[in-house]
């Protein structure tokens, strides 16, 4: 199936390494292609040792669509195709501890991102992905039929006020809200898949505020099971590329007060979610 890239799958359900690859040299169409499809296949994957600089981070990026600008592009240390991952022994938040989908709240939320590590704890800070895929197919046939039709609100208040309180330029920083359907299609596979989490997630619009707080807590405990994920032990020089339309993910910080530094290149998507 891949004749010019090896791709190893890490668990049968999601992510898979990816090898025999170069990421800064030119890539050619057909490598470009089947990184993709390793992509489409394993919602998420893996590279090792790739000295790449921020040069080739964007240009890698932008093989695969138009750079989206994150919300924190305003702040201090971030530009406008490189999002900063920074935490030290003075962060009292770090983005992104619970399950997400980066930047569910924006009208169009990112086809994909790229994340670069430059700076690494000595051990721990490592990555859970999990298949948004997974989590819907193991619902069951009456549950799927009672989410069918139901919207979800996002809001990017309460993750981005929380993290950037006190940041320089912060409140240059826009929060953006939108509303998606809680199942969506896949637009390359067609697939179905849970489309809340509960970083961004605020309500589910068609309900009462008690029947929507049980209801996603239920879809937020499926999306976490652990037969569902797989964990990303970082090295230096490790790149992950997710699929953001298929999987989550969560930052695991454990490795308080050592210092993680990495950049971020988000891919834009060009159409809104759907049902």
């Amino acid at each position: 199936m891949y004749h010019h890239i090896k791709v190893e799958p890490v668990s049968p359900v999601i992510g898979a390494e990816i090898s025999g690859v170069d990421l800064t040299a030119p890539l050619d169409d057909k490598v470009i292609a089947e990184i993709r499809q390793a992509l489409l296949d394993h919602l998420v994957v893996f590279f090792r040792d790739q000295a790449i600089g921020f040069d080739h981070h964007t240009a890698f990026a932008r093989r695969f669509g138009e750079l989206h600008v994150h919300p924190g592009a305003a702040l201090r240390g971030n530009n406008a195709e490189l999002v900063r991952i920074y935490a030290d022994e003075k962060s009292k938040v770090v983005a992104g501890e619970r399950w997400h989908s980066d930047l569910t709240c924006d009208p169009l939320p990112p086809m994909g991102s790229i994340l670069h590590m430059h700076v690494l704890p000595s051990c721990g800070g490592d990555t859970q992905f999990t298949s948004a895929y997974a989590a819907y197919d193991a619902l069951s046939d009456r549950m799927k039929a009672y989410l069918e039709g139901l919207t979800a609100h996002h809001d990017g208040t309460r993750v981005f006020s929380t993290a950037y309180a006190g940041k320089e330029n912060a409140d240059k920083v826009s929060y953006p809200k939108a509303d998606h359907p809680v199942v969506v299609r896949h637009p390359e596979t067609g697939r179905k898949l849970l489309f809340v989490n509960p970083e961004y997630t605020i309500r589910i619009n068609e309900l009462g505020e008690a029947e929507g707080e049980a209801v996603l807590k239920f879809l937020y405990s499926q999306i976490g099971l652990p037969q569902y994920s797989t964990r990303f032990r970082w090295r230096p020089n490790s790149i992950a590329f997710w699929d953001n339309r298929s999987a989550m993910h969560i930052a695991v910080w454990d490795y308080f007060p050592q210092t993680r530094l990495g950049y971020r290149a988000t891919i834009k998507r060009t159409a809104p979610p759907t049902a």
